[in-house]
Formats: C-alpha cells, structure tokens, sequence
C-alpha cells in the first residue's frame, strides 16, 4: 500500500481485523487509504466495493498464509483461498471499469516435484490443504482469464521475508525474535528442506510490473514466478541469520516434527526477467539485515510499551 501511495494511487483496501501491532496501523498507513472492512467470504461487498469505488486495478493479496494453520483448520483456509479467490476474480468480471488483476498464488501451487527448480509450466499439483488451496485458487484466475478474457496475471513468489511479519512461526522473523532473546531458535523440520526466497520490498516490485504487464493484452492470463533463485535449506538459513546477528553460539533447536510440508520448493524466474525486466535488487544478506534491523526497532518499542 505504502508504494501505491507513493506514486499517487487512490488506495481502497479491504481489511478483516485491524490489528494494532500491524505495520499498516503502526505506519499510519489505515489512515491514509480507504478501507473497507469485510471478508473475501462477502461477494456482494467485494461487488459493491468495486463499482462504488470506480476500482481499475485489483491486487488480490489476501489469503490465510500460515500452512501449520491450514493443516489444522483446512476448511476456514479453502474458504479464504478458493472461494474467496473466485469471489474477487467474479466480482472483476462483472465490473467493467477492472482493467488490471494480479492475483498472488505462491511457489506451494506447483506442490511436491521432481524436477526442479519450477517453471511456468510445471503443472500445479498441491497435495497439503494450504497447497492444494492455492493450485486451485491459481488455476481459477487461469478459467476466468480464458473463459471471460479477465486481464489477470498471477504471481509465483518464493517464501516472503522483511520487516512488518508478525507471525513468528516463520523461520525468518521466528529465528530474529528468538535471537534477540537470547534463545536457542527452533526449527520444527529436520532442516534440510530447501527453499527459495525473495526480500518484501522486490516483491512489491514484482507485482507492480505486474500490473503495469497488463497494459499488454499479449501478456494477459500469464503467471511469472519471482524469487532468487538460490535455494537454501532450513538450517544454513538459521546459521547465516545468526551469524549476521553476532550469536552464532545460539545452536538450533531441530525438532524435525514438521508434518504436511513440501520437502524441497525453489522457482526459475526466468521468464519475469525475460518478459517483465524484473530482477531481485536485494541479496539473501542485504535483505535479512535490512529485516533483522526493522525486528530490533520493533521489539525494542514493544518491551517499552
């Protein structure tokens, strides 16, 4: 929302909670646009949203993203992430004025493969509730497109990490807290499980070029992948964030209990650099320090409050 704002856009944004600690609330952001408070679950308030508004460019970004969530609760996840992506990609189509959608889907729609990394034409094959959720929600933007002609592209990332991720069950902002601490972190997989990832603020570029794609009706109905393109496994990504952190005496706890999860995922992002011009600018070692440091801020202000 902060880049849409920063180059001019009227931001309408449909929120379910506003939670204090958000970063939108935090930054003053929720002030700032207009917000529509509902759920992805209430097609006529994402219809009326739409028209009410005079929307032209849809960024369906919101999902129940936590796979430990969805391997427990599996049908509140299938609500958000299938159902509520048909209700936004339903309301587009009856709303004229829509000229742009990008649909966020995730490297976990391409499910468990043997040959990798993933391309854009890896079949989607998601088998755990929360992949299966976003193979289908994906292939449905994909029926709207070559049903209706709905001018979507969908985007691919890899694991998102930066500042403002509150749900410390993720490595990233779970192994920064944990550090900070001064406690051993806890990986729940045995850690070998490797994985792509891509630093917040190029994925907000990523899905900027894709919306700007759009202008091309030659480029309507694609979906790009965007990572790094450098996979890491579990625990090396646990040891550089400690070792960028001055604690690399904070052995990790490995559990290996982690249950419903895809062994290896990592994305080619050839074709968004191909067709988009699209490049991560952040290394994996700039990224985590920029997010390590927003975490120190942060936590900081929390054990003042």
């Amino acid at each position: 929302m902060r880049a849409l704002k920063e180059r001019g856009a009227r931001v309408i944004g449909l929120v379910r909670d506003l939670v204090p600690d958000s970063l939108l609330v935090r930054s003053g952001l929720h002030d700032r646009i207009t917000l529509v408070r509902g759920e992805l679950e209430d097609y006529p308030l994402l219809n009326r949203a739409l028209a009410e508004y005079e929307v032209d460019t849809v960024f369906h970004l919101a999902a129940q993203a936590i796979v430990g969530v969805a391997n427990r609760n599996p049908l509140s996840t299938f609500e958000s992430n299938i159902r509520g992506s048909w209700h936004v990609l339903e309301a587009c189509r009856q709303n004229q004025g829509v000229r742009r959608v990008v649909m966020a889907s995730s490297d976990k729609a391409y499910g468990d493969q043997k040959q990798l990394p993933y391309h854009e034409e890896t079949p989607l094959q998601g088998i755990h509730p929360y992949d299966v959720s976003k193979s289908c929600a994906d292939l449905i933007a994909s029926a709207y497109f070559h049903t209706y002609g709905l001018p979507v592209a969908v985007t691919r990332c890899a694991n998102l990490f930066g500042g403002g991720d509150l749900n410390f069950s993720r490595i990233v902002p779970g192994t920064i807290r944990s550090v900070i601490q001064n406690e051993r972190p806890v990986i729940r997989s045995d850690g070998s499980p490797l994985r792509d990832y891509i630093y917040v603020n190029d994925a907000v570029a990523a899905y900027l070029l894709a919306a700007r794609s759009l202008d091309d009706p030659r480029l309507h109905g694609h979906a790009f992948n965007f990572g790094m393109a450098a996979p890491i496994s579990v625990l090396d990504l646990t040891r550089k964030i400690l070792k960028l952190m001055d604690r690399a005496d904070l052995e990790p706890v490995v559990l290996n209990e982690a249950k419903g999860e895809i062994l290896h995922q990592y994305l080619s992002s050839d074709k968004a650099r191909r067709l988009l011009g699209w490049t991560p600018a952040a290394s994996l070692d700039a990224g985590l320090t920029e997010t390590i440091d927003w975490y120190r801020g942060f936590l900081a202000e929390e054990n003042v409050r």
